[in-house]
């Protein structure tokens, strides 16, 4: 069995569209070239052979399609199997075009030959038969080329037009394949992006699981069973709702606040007095794109660093905002705590850190996360490119 990036190299062609194009455009080039110099130099029969010519042309069509039929099974060998191939292979197709040449042409040259004999007859004063044979006697001195000699010095001529088509096609071949090579990297960029995606979201799933399952064992031992049947409804539908995304795709910011919300409603639970929420988000941003459970640890980190140390109430506010066609994600609290939050000690969770690394992962450079302490507690403000609902599915 072949390497899969073999397989993939074997697969490069140059799209038949490419090919018919670069042997119409290599004839129409020579058809044109030729009419213009009869023209020019004013040759005798020149409108009779426009039309010898385009038939010429349209065989020599055929005949560069039959060269390009028996070139395309060395398209995935090295280049210098190609070149050697295209030399040996272009031998016979020259001696083609020039067979069909000779005979498209057999009796307009025979009628010019005639022509030419007459002229040259009358300038030296032969009249009749015998006069003739004279003068092809004469004239056979002369002529040094044969009709073998014609055949392959016109064989010749039509062999490097067939190289020069063999050089394009080969251009082109070469073109493709990098073309493909370029789509093969991009996808394993993807998948690889895609594949640092996953895990990290796989991260935020067991961490919240953590936390709920020791939130909902307190509420066991101290006997609040009402709360905890609340707890485990509001769970499932958590639960339900976040392991039906794809867990590297994008979701509209309203599935994601509501994630949020559901969340902050099992938090709620162990902190009845103490939590309070507060929403601002556009309802023209609610079609905005962010990735899966990306505001998960953020909102964690509110909670277990503002509202869990207080002894007050403390307000977890999930805002967005437009911001030079940038999406904004604000989370903040008015909860007194540490300075630094960036909860990536050993055992104590995932914090910004998988934040930073998702975005990164996601957006690269457009993206980014910046955290601290504000006027009356803290906040972490989101940045990436504004995506919408409809700009994914026309894509």
């Amino acid at each position: 069995m072949e390497p899969a990036d073999k397989q993939e190299t074997l697969t490069s062609r140059v799209p038949f569209k490419t090919v018919l194009a670069s042997i119409f455009g290599l004839w129409a080039t020579y058809f044109v070239i030729v009419t213009l110099r009869a023209e020019l130099l004013e040759m005798d029969f020149a409108d009779q052979m426009i039309w010898l010519r385009l038939l010429s042309v349209a065989l020599g069509v055929l005949i560069t399609c039959g060269l390009w039929v028996m070139l395309r099974p060395f398209d995935p060998r090295p280049l210098w199997v190609k070149i050697a191939a295209a030399l040996l292979l272009a031998m016979p197709a020259a001696l083609l075009c020039a067979q069909a040449n000779t005979l498209i042409f057999a009796d307009m040259q025979s009628a010019l030959n005639d022509k030419v004999l007459q002229e040259f007859a009358e300038a030296r004063g032969l009249d009749g038969e015998g006069g003739r044979e004279a003068l092809m006697t004469e004239l056979s001195d002369l002529v040094t080329m044969g009709p073998y000699q014609q055949l392959i010095e016109i064989a010749f001529s039509r062999y490097f037009l067939l190289l020069a088509w063999c050089a394009l096609y080969l251009a082109l071949l070469t073109g493709e394949k990098a073309r493909d090579a370029e789509r093969r990297e991009q996808q394993f960029r993807n998948a690889a992006k895609a594949a640092e995606l996953q895990s990290l979201r796989y991260q935020v799933n067991p961490h919240f699981l953590f936390n709920t399952l020791n939130s909902l064992s307190a509420l066991v031992l101290t006997g609040k069973t009402e709360a905890a049947e609340r707890m485990i409804q509001t769970i499932s539908v958590f639960y339900r709702r976040s392991l039906a995304d794809d867990t590297t795709s994008d979701v509209p910011l309203r599935e994601e606040i509501h994630l949020q919300k559901l969340y902050l409603e099992i938090e709620a639970v162990r902190f009845p007095l103490r939590l309070q929420t507060h929403y601002d988000i556009p309802a023209e941003l609610e079609n905005a794109l962010v990735p899966g459970m990306i505001l998960q640890p953020l909102v964690e980190n509110s909670v277990k660093h503002a509202v869990a140390p207080s002894s007050g109430q403390v307000t977890i506010t999930l805002s967005a905002r437009e911001e030079y066609d940038r999406l904004v994600v604000t989370i903040s609290d008015n909860g007194q705590s540490a300075e630094d939050r960036d909860d990536t000690r050993p055992g104590f969770g995932i914090g910004l850190s998988n934040v930073r690394q998702r975005l990164e992962a996601r957006f690269g450079n457009e993206a980014t996360v910046v955290s601290g302490q504000v006027p009356g507690g803290y906040a972490t403000h989101l940045r990436m490119p504004l995506k919408r609902i409809k700009e994914r599915v026309a894509a």
